[in-house]
């Protein structure tokens, strides 16, 4: 999956649950995604070269980004093992489930 396709199907799954009410920035390898819940939806853009400050950030790898998706492993694992790296409010975090 390239970051466009990740973005559309993060914005599909973002749209179907409440707005979190706070910033989410997925670093995925050197591409950026913003999932903005703070207004009354959830808006997922792509914010690679900006500078953008968000209240949780979460690093991975595209490869763990698409092994999540397939089911492949879990996010409590990838997080145990530093797959993923979570910095800020990991509350935000702790919604990704519902959006892999």
């Amino acid at each position: 999956m390239n970051i466009e396709e990740i973005c559309a199907d993060m914005a599909e799954k973002a749209g179907s649950i409440e707005p979190l009410g706070k910033t989410l920035l997925f670093q995925l390898d050197d591409e950026r995604m913003l999932l903005d819940g703070s207004g009354d939806s959830n808006r997922v853009s792509i914010v690679t070269g900006q500078e953008v400050d968000a209240e949780c950030t979460v690093r991975m790898s595209l490869d763990t980004y698409g092994k999540l998706q397939r089911k492949e492993i879990k996010h409590f694992m990838a997080v145990a093992s530093g797959k993923i790296k979570v910095v800020g409010d990991f509350s935000i975090a702790a919604k990704l489930k519902k959006l892999t």
